[in-house]
């Protein structure tokens, strides 16, 4: 491979693929309406400039479907409570699903596989009917605007069709992939009280069968607003749970034939449209609710500008249910393109698998981690030698920071001339923050430029913008995807503490970041102590919750680590109980709880007795710091030793920091 830089520029598009790309479209778009910009840096300081204006452009470039006169396209209230486009009345569904007549219905919409089916199609005029004829049932069962709807299911076109149903109707859509434990699913769910639960038996990872009866008879009795069960026999053999309430099966949903005629739920600017939840270090994940209107906004502007997926174009992206990147794949039918769905174990039976499924649906864009990167090369597969890839336009590096070498890897392995970015959002926007465009260069391992629209920037402590050196990732303005509320959260308390307390008045994002003077980005990792486990963040409460059930053990902490060849690594500090070792039978039984009532992701990859769990003077754990010490940071610098309640607790971590630093 060749040998290469931080910043070296390794890739520049060709004249057709500058000519043909879509954002080159919308800049004649906006020359015609007398708005003319000299390329994307341009175009980007005007979109945070002006946002009205460019929010507006991109509503009439799309021609978003809605009801009623716009009254304001943006408010005049601050961060979190801006709304956009209030007045106008729409329906995210009906955007997805409008394309079902721009083109043969039976051509294909969704390539589904998993490790229990085989590759196959589904057209739109199938989808299409069949979101139609849920919805149209799910209405005559009572549930309409308003009225949440929560499954437990994998990446299968099931999930696709119940997603678009619910949200047609104007309901709120909730999801979580069936590998999470029942305490996992109950911490969520049980925060937003469902009246219907999407479920399967269980599912296949990895060449093993996992049945979810037992979880869902301890999910469904938590959740006792639920009055309806739909079940999906998806694993052969695993039996339904139990429930007390109406139980109907997916088939039975589905039956009969479609309605002549269906109407969308077109609701206001403040309508949930569904729920996310974010990770967080103590209490409950947060539930992150996004409106109807952000959300069509910024993936139409995503999925054009910063994806280029193209019509007819094909979205691959390797995720689970319960990751925000699921609700993203949607991207390529609003595209009038396809999207391709798959459930299983990425590298089962080897790390070429992804690739293969890109073959075989003819993909236009790939969307992988960087640490799934490392697992291909490390296997010596040759993506471009082994597979047909020639359908396939660019790679996505998404979930964690990339190496300059895994971009020149890209170049070299995939398929020479391809347009490989690396990009960062987040579950709160649903979207990107850094992204990138075939109009830019692409230098190894950074970003391109901040996304259309996103007024980001690094700050110092002092909340000063700096340029060449690493500060805070915030964002200074408004975006239409930023969450309208979190569940519950009174007076907007819980979404205000969590990124607008640092820096008033602007989004403080919780990474770490340098923006290059010609306008590019690196993202250096988490700043705070959410795990970024495989690039999927996951909570460090959902693991301090299962392991303070062990009465073997006083206190733990965990934090997560980004290493400098791409990889993580997570360890998992246990302080005994008096009296008591951490043996290796303690140890099984801790990586085995963790992976049944989680989720494999929060297995950690070590389990390290310490004499002390350091906490501040309030008793919170000092992850951050332990964190910053296991990054290398100076132990004097992570923090003062006066506003730790056992200041010693922290040096067994500076040693343990310091002889694993020597050992490299």
């Amino acid at each position: 491979m060749m040998t290469v830089a931080e910043g070296d520029l390794l890739w520049e598009a060709d004249e057709d693929r500058r000519a043909r790309a879509n954002l080159t479209r919308f800049l004649r778009f906006l020359s015609r309406r007398g708005r003319s910009f000299e390329g994307y840096s341009d175009l980007h300081a005007w979109s945070i400039a002006d946002p009205a204006a460019f929010w507006s452009a991109v509503w009439d470039y799309f021609d978003i479907i809605s009801d009623g006169e716009i009254e304001a396209v943006m408010t005049a209230d601050p961060m979190p409570r801006t709304r956009w486009f209030t007045g106008a009345r729409l329906n995210y569904a009906e955007h997805v699903l409008r394309n079902e007549r721009k083109g043969d219905p039976a051509r294909a919409m969704l390539h589904h596989s998993s490790e229990l089916r085989p590759m196959a199609e589904m057209s739109w005029a199938e989808v299409g009917a069949s979101v139609r004829k849920l919805a149209t049932r799910m209405r005559a069962m009572g549930l309409g605007p308003g009225d949440r709807v929560v499954a437990y299911m994998p990446n299968i076109p099931e999930a696709v069709i119940a997603m678009l149903a619910t949200t047609a109707i104007g309901a709120v859509w909730s999801s979580a992939a069936p590998e999470f434990g029942a305490q996992t699913v109950i911490d969520r769910f049980s925060q937003i009280e469902p009246k219907l639960v999407f479920a399967v038996n269980g599912y296949r990872y990895g060449g093993k069968d996992y049945a979810r009866t037992a979880d869902l008879e301890r999910i469904l009795p938590a959740l006792p607003t639920a009055e309806t069960l739909v079940t999906l026999d998806y694993l052969p053999g695993a039996a339904m749970p139990a429930f007390g309430g109406e139980v109907a099966a997916w088939d039975e949903m589905l039956a009969g034939e479609a309605p002549a005629a269906f109407d969308y739920a077109r609701v206001d600017s403040s309508h949930p449209l569904w729920v996310l939840f974010s990770s967080g270090t103590t209490g409950l994940p947060k539930p992150i609710v996004h409106g109807h209107h952000g959300v069509v906004l910024e993936h139409y502007k995503s999925a054009a500008f910063h994806f280029e997926i193209e019509p007819g174009g094909a979205l691959f992206f390797y995720s689970t249910t319960g990751w925000m990147v699921w609700n993203t794949l949607m991207w390529g039918p609003l595209m009038n393109g396809r999207a391709v769905l798959y459930d299983g174990h990425p590298a089962h039976p080897d790390a070429g698998l992804l690739w293969k499924i890109a073959a075989e649906s003819r993909a236009t864009v790939l969307g992988v981690s960087p640490t799934y990167i490392q697992m291909v090369r490390g296997q010596g597969i040759a993506p471009g030698r082994d597979h047909d890839l020639s359908a396939l336009q660019s790679v996505m590096l998404v979930g964690s920071p990339s190496t300059p070498e895994t971009f020149a890897w890209a170049l070299e392995a995939v398929k020479p001339g391809i347009w490989v970015s690396s990009q960062s959002g987040g579950t709160e926007f649903c979207s990107g923050i850094l992204a990138g465009s075939p109009l830019l260069p692409t230098r190894a391992g950074e970003i391109q430029a901040p996304a259309l629209g996103v007024d980001a920037a690094a700050f110092d402590d002092a909340g000063t913008p700096v340029v060449d050196q690493v500060g805070e990732l915030v964002i200074r303005a408004p975006m239409p995807s930023m969450p309208l509320f979190f569940w519950g959260d009174e007076g907007f308390a819980r979404y205000t503490a969590s990124y607008f307390e640092e820096f008033p008045g602007t989004w403080r994002h919780g990474d770490r970041a340098r923006f290059t003077p010609g306008g590019g980005a690196f993202v250096l990792g988490r700043s705070d102590a959410t795990l970024n486990r495989f690039g999927v963040r996951i909570s460090s409460a959902e693991i301090y919750r299962t392991i303070e059930t062990f009465p073997e053990i006083a206190d733990s902490l965990i934090v997560c680590i980004e290493e400098p060849g791409g990889g993580y690594y997570m360890p998992l500090f246990v302080q005994m109980a008096e009296g008591e070792k951490l043996s290796l039978d303690l140890r099984s039984e801790i990586f085995s709880r963790l992976r049944s009532e989680r989720s494999p992701r929060h297995v950690p990859d070590a389990v390290l007795a310490v004499p002390e769990i350091p906490v501040t003077l309030t008793g919170k754990k000092m992850e951050v710091p332990v964190r910053k010490l296991l990054l290398g940071a100076a132990p004097e610098t992570v923090a003062s030793r006066d506003a730790t309640k056992n200041p010693a607790a922290l040096d067994w971590f500076a040693d343990f920091a310091a002889r694993r630093q020597k050992q490299g």
